[in-house]
């Protein structure tokens, strides 16, 4: 997602800290004082007109008296389990807990962010489905555009996706 927002125009707040690697062969386009945002929410502000990847745990530190987008991707919680699992393997960590577990502790967090959305007028949000926007690239594309409301090239934000970077799929 991230690539492809920076392709249709976006400015990208990073700090390019996390390479890429196998888990993400193409960058992470992750900004480390995002993880400041519970303690210092104003960190925030360095973001204003600028796309910046935040977790969900840490979105719910934003500061209320702004207006945010929120462009909220959505998998299928056995695949991200696998990911994760996958990715720890790769780096030698043995302590991942069971599925179960996970996905009772996933469900449970999904539920929080769900009620904090609702309470949070000065939120405008899209969910889109990850398998969606790999077998819709160009509609999303364009769906994103009008959510945003600003000019994006739809057609170079459709054609960063790469369907060989959708691994760990589950039915």
């Amino acid at each position: 997602m991230m690539q492809m927002l920076v392709a249709g125009g976006m400015t990208l707040l990073s700090d390019f800290e996390r390479q890429a690697d196998a888990d993400n062969p193409r960058g992470y386009c992750e900004w480390e004082p995002a993880k400041l945002l519970p303690k210092e929410p104003h960190r925030i502000d360095e973001a204003e007109g600028k796309v910046v990847k935040v977790i969900s745990q840490l979105l719910m530190s934003v500061p209320e008296g702004r207006q945010y987008k929120v462009i909220f991707m959505q998998r299928p919680l056995p695949e991200v389990l696998a990911s994760q699992e996958e990715m720890l393997k790769r780096r030698g960590k043995s302590d991942f807990a069971s599925q179960e577990a996970m996905s009772v502790a996933f469900e449970k967090h999904l539920k929080e962010v769900n009620s904090w959305f609702l309470k949070r007028p000065d939120i405008k949000i899209i969910r889109l489905p990850y398998a969606r926007v790999l077998e819709e690239p160009r509609v999303v594309s364009q769906e994103l555009k009008t959510f945003l409301g600003i000019d994006l090239n739809v057609e170079a934000m459709a054609q960063q996706v790469d369907l060989s970077l959708y691994r760990n799929r589950r039915s």
